[in-house]
């Protein structure tokens, strides 16, 4: 059986605009993510991400973890284990 335990869907709660980074960082800013369910609630679990993709504060975004998140900033190096790879537009 497959499971896509790398990518969810998740709300963005926070930036952290003002932090010193690795150097195979720069440029990038540094977003924390809550996790939410189907429903879009937040289940109290979050993460630090890179944000590849401009997100804004209470965006839904779609979070790879691992080494698909270490692509999403290629050809950059860095310690990288969760990045901000979309926003969702999510419609009823």
């Amino acid at each position: 059986m497959f499971e896509r335990k790398s990518i969810k869907g998740r709300r963005l709660w926070a930036s952290s605009l003002d932090s010193t980074k690795q150097d195979g960082l720069s440029g990038f800013k540094l977003m924390i993510v809550e996790l939410i369910n189907p429903c879009e609630q937040e289940i109290g679990q979050s993460l630090v991400a890179v944000d590849t993709v401009g997100a804004d504060i209470g965006d839904l975004v779609l979070v790879a973890r691992g080494g698909a998140a270490r692509k999403a900033i290629h050809p950059c190096e860095g310690p990288v284990d969760a990045a901000i790879v979309d926003n969702m537009e999510v419609s009823r």
